[in-house]
């Protein structure tokens, strides 16, 4: 059964106003969002950084551009049952630019995009070298992007990255102008200490996301903690792409070793398993129906 882009729209809005954080994991190619998309998360998110990386085999650094994202979130959108915020970078311009993105996005099947206040070329929230716009250019993209949509339910997610070169007053200035210009989700990238994480956490009416990278600035923490703190949304982007960067690297050593099937052994996922998780089980079907003698 498909499911409708309004249906998914519908339910993540749905789920937004009940009490309980979200996770959302990060899906950077299809293996990863049809796996993700069968272990029931409420979101998922689609990273910029595994997104490039997957496609491209470039740093998440400005070099992918519209057209390569709206192609990745448009097959993650159609391929999965699971509502999916997507990685809006920069907007790929200026305001006719993020309106042009709001559009595509959206069409494309999403439930919802988060823009960024960097400067273009823009570079991954956990690295150095960041710089941010002005604050009236972003909450004019911030407007822009709120009028662009079709649907009031397509969630505009707001990302300030002024915390590291400008400081956490200066972010959290910044988040107030977002959210009032009409942004749904706040996101506040790389706060340094658990200190930070529970002043954003509490300075805001609307929702929070906090974005949870391993070996990045920002202390990962307990979901528990996270919903303590008060956060409303907590997104995983890196940690998909590492274990499997992780689990490759081993198994590829394996294969290098005269006893492949031991090195191997208990690190692979069972191949009729995955044939069906991609989709096998339907060809098999319409070859038994149609093809078979």
């Amino acid at each position: 059964m498909v499911i409708s882009a309004a249906s998914k729209r519908q339910r993540l809005a749905t789920r937004m106003a009940q009490p309980g954080l979200i996770t959302a994991p990060g899906i950077f190619d299809l293996i990863s969002a049809r796996l993700a998309d069968r272990m029931g998360f409420d979101a998922l998110y689609m990273t910029g950084y595994g997104t490039v990386a997957s496609y491209l085999g470039l740093p998440d650094a400005g070099l992918a551009t519209f057209t390569d994202m709206l192609n990745r979130a448009s097959a993650f959108a159609h391929g999965t049952e699971t509502p999916i915020i997507a990685d809006g970078d920069t907007g790929y311009g200026g305001l006719l630019n993020v309106a042009h993105t709001v559009r595509g996005y959206e069409a494309a099947g999403l439930a919802g995009i988060q823009l960024e206040d960097q400067e273009f070329p823009k570079k991954c929230g956990h690295t150095p070298g960041r710089r941010v716009i002005a604050m009236n250019d972003m909450v004019r993209k911030i407007s822009v992007a709120c009028e662009a949509r079709e649907h009031d339910d397509f969630l505009i997610v707001a990302r300030t990255d002024a915390r590291t070169t400008l400081g956490l007053d200066e972010a959290l200035r910044r988040a107030e102008a977002y959210e009032k210009a009409g942004a749904d989700i706040l996101f506040v990238e790389s706060p340094e200490s658990e200190e930070e994480m529970e002043r954003i956490a509490g300075a805001f009416d609307k929702p929070i996301l906090i974005n949870n990278v391993e070996g990045g600035r920002t202390p990962v923490l307990t979901k528990s903690r996270l919903e303590q703190m008060g956060f409303k949304l907590a997104i995983y982007p890196a940690t998909g792409f590492l274990a499997m960067g992780q689990a490759l690297e081993q198994v590829y050593k394996g294969l290098q070793q005269d006893d492949v099937v031991g090195a191997t052994k208990d690190h692979l996922y069972e191949f009729e398993a995955f044939s069906r998780l991609m989709g096998f089980q339907a060809v098999w079907d319409f070859d038994k129906a149609h093809a078979d003698e």
